[in-house]
């Protein structure tokens, strides 16, 4: 069964992304789309993550259910750390 919020947050990245393929008009080369796209939206995960875990690693890891080394290698990655 799926949460209220992650339907909600589901029609939000739908509704954005329509807007981002309009902007495009075609100009993405081929097989760029998908790492384009998880690179961009990983950031801001990290990032709101971090501040809902008030800054713990360990607290941020566990909600993004990933090891806390690989939360640090993004961090690194994305210059959040």
């Amino acid at each position: 069964m799926k949460s209220k919020h992650s339907t909600g947050l589901a029609q939000l990245i739908e509704e954005k992304l329509d807007i981002y393929f309009a902007r495009l008009n075609g100009a993405c080369s081929k097989g760029c789309l998908y790492e384009q796209i998880i690179r961009e939206v990983e950031k801001p995960l990290l990032k709101a993550t971090l501040k809902v875990a008030q800054g713990n690693k360990l607290k941020a890891s566990e909600m993004l259910g990933i090891n806390r080394n690989t939360l640090r290698k993004k961090l690194k990655e994305h210059a959040l750390e």
